[in-house]
């Protein structure tokens, strides 16, 4: 029940921040393993459904809303003030012939094959940022200096949008990539996700870690098989910790536990929530960091992009973004909310903030990369 002389709009913000108090310190408790440098088995697996309390939080929003609930207080829709001013629906530069973007299993043998051998290109290309590793490595280095600022901000999935349409473009400009980067859509594999076919050690990027092997690893073993077999990378997190591309898939009731966040019911429940902030934070909390922590190994560190698979899961959350958008778009292309990237100040957020990459690609604004079939990213699912 709402303590006496709150609204229960304002009660549910409440419970909103004391859960992300809670999230930061138990973050900061995982984070102190990181003082030295890492090894094979520290920080271990992250505990157990850890996300499950703020989904619990986005069940009940997206309940309370189709019950009618809150008389429309919380979730209020937040358009930009530039729109909300000028009381005019919003228009958009629309590119002619946007690309779609497609589920990996739907690719054909070819098309499969095409995309694994850009993505091994890159290894073979020079850092764009200057630095003393390959084109492959700069996305894990920009993720871990820049991006990581997104996490818990509005900027979570506009940032990571552009992030993987640079990744798309030095696919397509430096290797010659003629097709576009694909979504893995965990939804039709929830049950166990270990057996879905981005595993496969032909058509996919390889499968679990080897626990015969005894090569420097990071949360795990190193995968010796499929096209990234024995990758080095060169860190973990800000460190310099040369070791090899490294899985170690949960089992049994931790993988059914972590799990849950990317199954059909789930994401039907997150496609309902009404307001933006609500919605950022749901995917985060949820699908967002359940693939990491089903899989381990690199995909649970800050330098996830190391491990190739994390494009395909992170087109998969743009998906979802854009799936919400497409609900309303006359108002959701344009909704961007709470605190920007680099304050504190919970109104801060502004669709002219601006997006960096750090080099991989020029900046732009949040707006630019709002709607998928701008001028700037054109393309669709």
């Amino acid at each position: 029940m709402p303590r006496s002389g709150i609204t229960t709009a304002s009660y549910i913000r409440i419970i909103d921040l004391e859960q992300h108090q809670e999230r930061e310190l138990e973050e900061d408790d995982v984070n102190k393993s990181w003082i030295q440098p890492p090894t094979r088995d520290s920080p271990q697996r992250l505990p157990s459904c850890s996300f499950g309390r703020h989904m619990i939080f986005i069940c009940c929003v997206a309940a309370a809303f189709l019950l009618g609930g809150f008389g429309g207080v919380f979730l209020t829709t937040r358009w930009s003030a530039s729109s909300e001013s000028k009381g005019t629906p919003i228009t958009f530069t629309s590119c002619k012939k946007p690309a779609v973007r497609r589920e990996w299993r739907s690719l054909s043998r070819s098309e499969k094959l095409e995309y694994i051998q850009a993505v091994q290109c890159l290894r073979s290309k020079p850092s764009r940022l200057g630095l003393g590793h390959t084109l492959y490595d700069d996305f894990p280095y920009v993720h871990i200096h820049i991006g990581n600022d997104s996490h818990y901000t509005a900027a979570f999935l506009a940032w990571h949008r552009y992030f993987i349409h640079s990744y798309e473009g030095a696919l397509r400009k430096d290797c010659g990539y003629t097709g576009h980067v694909a979504y893995w859509d965990w939804s039709l594999d929830w049950e166990d996700i270990t057996q879905a076919s981005v595993w496969d050690a032909e058509l996919g990027f390889g499968g679990n870690g080897n626990k015969s092997d005894d090569s420097k690893s990071i949360h795990g073993y190193c995968v010796t098989s499929g096209p990234f077999a024995n990758l080095e990378v060169p860190y973990v997190e800000k460190f310099s910790y040369p070791h090899c591309l490294s899985r170690d898939f949960a089992h049994g009731e931790d993988l059914a536990c972590f799990s849950r966040a990317t199954s059909p019911s789930s994401i039907e429940t997150l496609l309902q929530v009404e307001d933006y902030m609500a919605f950022v934070l749901g995917v985060e909390d949820g699908p967002h960091l359940s693939i990491p922590r089903a899989v381990h190994g690199d995909f649970s560190t800050i330098t996830a992009p190391a491990d190739p698979v994390f494009f395909l899961h992170h087109t998969q959350l743009d998906r979802l973004w854009w799936r919400w958008q497409q609900v309303y778009p006359q108002r959701r292309l344009m909704e961007y909310s709470w605190k920007a990237t680099y304050t504190k100040d919970p109104q801060a957020a502004d669709l002219d903030d601006p997006i960096r990459v750090g080099g991989l690609a020029p900046d732009v604004l949040v707006r630019d990369i709002m709607n998928t079939e701008s001028d700037v990213l054109c393309y669709r699912y």
